[in-house]
């Protein structure tokens, strides 16, 4: 065989190999991320991700999901895209309760979940895509603990039940057990409203002597923007200021960090979260395992999943947010 031959041979195998690789996806084969308070910058983030990795491997990404918080919506959503038997879907779970028997039925239909963000460990996904939250809060409580000197009075707004704030707090009061001095005067549930939390913090702002607020500490994403502007107006009326610690890094929490009226807030990220949830589903929809779909992976050592994809989280403070500023308002390149 002439060189000519053999080298037109091997181009013609390795577009060939090119072509089956790309005939591996199509439009057709669609993707769905289910969450809720689809709008906050938080999921818009999380949508860009799961749209990126869409665009590359030539599916489908459809994003579904209250605009409010809506559990009981959410749990309603996640059963009419089970129905459309998707390639795969990526779901943050706000009430395990009412999300995981749904999880379960999509895998019993054998459609890949995983979940992102929010975690329903009870449930048959295959495993979790997020934020070690319990860190998370860890991280915060030690921040908190030595901006207050170790003693004060603290508040949180949160939505408890929700999986990934309950493990925050709990990050929190771990490191708040070694501070006798720091006491939490209450939980609040902002129902995932912050226009609530930005209210209640008027109230909290208004508490004085052996009454008065120290520290302001938000679980959640939109409530340290809301929350940071009542103190802005508070402290520019007089006030002179409180410590407050944030979660999530949208421009307008940024801004606020850069302005001195935030503290710092905990970084967290949905753009890889979904991004590389996408890729994880289509793996597993293209190729299948052998093994059933739900397994104990935390405890098997050829288990085909991890058990826990843990994206990451930082402390972001006056000291780094102009970086991270610059960078969130060129969005992803």
């Amino acid at each position: 065989m002439s060189m000519w031959v053999r080298g037109t041979s091997l181009m013609l195998a390795g577009a060939f190999l090119l072509l089956s690789g790309c005939a591996r996806h199509s439009k057709k084969e669609q993707y769905y991320l289910v969450t809720v308070n689809t709008q906050l910058p938080y999921w818009t983030t999380a949508a860009e991700g799961f749209r990126k990795a869409a665009a590359e491997y030539g599916v489908t990404a459809v994003i579904r999901g209250p605009k409010n918080f809506d559990p009981q919506a959410e749990a309603q959503e996640l059963r009419s895209v089970v129905a459309l038997k998707p390639a795969g879907i990526l779901v943050s779970v706000t009430n395990p309760a009412l999300v995981g028997p749904e999880i379960d039925a999509a895998i019993g239909a054998g459609i890949p979940v995983i979940t992102m963000d929010s975690d329903a460990p009870a449930s048959k996904r295959l495993y979790f895509i997020g934020t070690n939250n319990l860190q998370a809060g860890r991280l915060g409580g030690q921040r908190v603990a030595a901006q207050l000197n170790g003693k004060g009075n603290v508040v949180f707004f949160t939505m408890p039940g929700q999986p990934n704030l309950d493990e925050r707090l709990k990050g929190y009061k771990d490191v708040f057990s070694g501070f006798p001095g720091i006491n939490i005067v209450e939980v609040f549930d902002m129902k995932g409203d912050s226009g609530l939390a930005m209210d209640k913090a008027a109230e909290y702002i208004g508490r004085k002597g052996k009454d008065r607020i120290d520290g302001f500490i938000c679980l959640q994403s939109s409530s340290g923007r809301d929350v940071g502007e009542t103190l802005r107006r508070a402290k520019a009326e007089g006030d002179p200021g409180r410590l407050l610690v944030a979660m999530d890094t949208d421009i307008s929490t940024l801004q606020l960090i850069k302005d001195g009226v935030i503290d710092s807030t905990i970084s967290q990220k949905p753009y890889t979260m979904a991004l590389i949830g996408l890729k994880a589903l289509d793996e597993r929809h293209h190729y299948p395992t052998d093994n059933p779909m739900k397994g104990d992976y935390e405890l098997d050592p050829f288990a085909p999943f991890p058990a826990f994809v843990d994206t990451g989280v930082s402390l972001v403070d006056k000291s780094n947010v102009e970086g991270i500023l610059t960078r969130s308002q060129a969005g992803p390149q």
